[in-house]
């Protein structure tokens, strides 16, 4: 059992994906209300070396030499992985050992005002930045950022990123009803994506309850509305969760496992992971298939939201 590495999951962008978690949970730069990770514990902008980079390096030798290579090796986790300063080491160890596997990185894109970690990021394949909104009240609203960080400086990262790295860049967006999906918001966010030229825009919103109860996820009707005001020839609704069953990477053993541990008692994201031995991030795979399907459904605690099987 790995402590930093995970799955690979069940991916709907990347197919078989294989995690590398580069810091602990719940180590970010935003805190945002809709993260199925959890509230943010260390609120952050300071970037060191969370998990150490021999750590990291000593797990993926010992994946290489047992498993079959998985589709993509993607930074991902229980939090911003760019805020750990060894992250440019860490790819720069998978492209010499694993030069056939493309490399992703999943983030909130609030560091890349930083020319040291845009930097540190230009031998990346693919790069997913989130942005979620456009005018300063909506992204305090939303994400919560850090007292320092201001938009300009997360919309400038994300402009001059997209001029200095020559891989894709996939934006996604997650839209909220009553958050970010009025139509003055829609219009900033338009002018904003056409200034950073993403390769696509994907159209994402909630499977399942984030931190703030009164969240919801859009309906298809309203993210149709998204992709018609936008008006943007690269854009896309991203896939339904249940299509990750035809992934093969999915597993229907870890499937049963967490419904069978649920049928037993109601549990939270975080008893799960310490019962089943699995990473947040994977579990949180297969919880949002689950949920779609009607198979299991989130009662709100004073611990946070229970799982039980419907």
């Amino acid at each position: 059992m790995y402590k930093y590495l995970f799955g690979p999951v069940p991916s709907r962008r990347l197919g078989m994906s294989l995690g590398v978690d580069l810091v602990p949970k719940k180590v970010c730069s935003l805190d945002c209300v809709y993260c199925e990770v959890g509230e943010t514990t260390k609120l952050t902008l300071e970037r060191k070396e969370y998990v150490p980079y021999a750590r990291i390096v000593a797990e993926l030798n010992s994946y290489f030499a047992s498993n079959p290579d998985p589709d993509y090796i993607t930074f991902s986790g229980s939090g911003e992985p760019t805020l750990n300063s060894r992250i440019g080491d860490v790819i720069a160890f998978i492209k010499q050992v694993k030069p056939g596997i493309p490399i992703a990185v999943l983030t909130n894109g609030t560091l890349l005002y930083d020319i040291q970690v845009r930097s540190e990021l230009k031998s990346a394949d693919l790069v997913l930045p989130s942005l979620d909104a456009a005018t300063e009240a909506a992204f305090k609203k939303i994400n919560r950022p850090p007292e320092t960080l201001t938009l300009d400086q997360y919309l400038q990262g994300l402009i001059e990123f997209r001029k200095e790295f020559s891989g894709k860049i996939w934006l996604e967006i997650l839209i909220l009803p009553g958050y970010n999906d009025s139509e003055e918001e829609l219009q900033e966010l338009r002018k904003n994506i056409q200034q950073m030229k993403p390769d696509a825009v994907q159209i994402n919103t909630l499977d399942r309850p984030g931190t703030e109860s009164d969240l919801h996820g859009a309906t298809k009707a309203e993210l149709r509305r998204v992709l018609e005001l936008l008006q943007l020839d690269n854009m896309e609704i991203i896939a339904a969760a249940p299509q990750r069953k035809n992934i093969k990477s999915y597993r229907g053993d870890a499937e049963t496992a967490i419904l069978e541990t649920i049928a037993r008692r109601p549990c939270t994201l975080e008893d799960l992971v310490q019962i089943l031995g699995m990473h947040r991030s994977e579990i949180n795979k297969y919880l949002d298939v689950l949920d779609s399907e009607g198979k299991i459904e989130a009662i709100q605690q004073t611990r946070g939201f229970f799982y039980k099987k419907s």
